[in-house]
């Protein structure tokens, strides 16, 4: 479990904890994207599923000026953040 940081955070939308990929964290942290924030795209963005567990949710902030934030996520025994995006653009 080297690859992922234990932050303590809940999902109300999905009833689990959430944990950070340490890929994710790092990519917060160059996008200036707070846990805060994160928590916000995860229970509040719209959700695109790829199948049952995978997919990714995305939130646009008017504040930022870099549209979409994305986080893309599994949910398992708690939801895993893989990683996030900015400028991300719905197809």
């Amino acid at each position: 479990m080297s690859d992922v940081t234990v932050i303590s955070m809940f999902s109300d939308r999905f009833q689990l904890p959430v944990v950070i990929s340490s890929h994710a964290k790092i990519r917060m942290v160059e996008r200036d994207i707070s846990d805060e924030i994160l928590l916000e795209v995860i229970d509040f963005g719209d959700a695109r599923y790829k199948d049952a567990t995978h997919l990714w949710a995305f939130k646009e902030f008017p504040e930022r000026h870099d549209n979409f934030l994305c986080a893309v996520l599994v949910l398992e025994d708690c939801v895993v953040v893989k990683t996030v995006m900015h400028h991300f653009e719905v197809l």
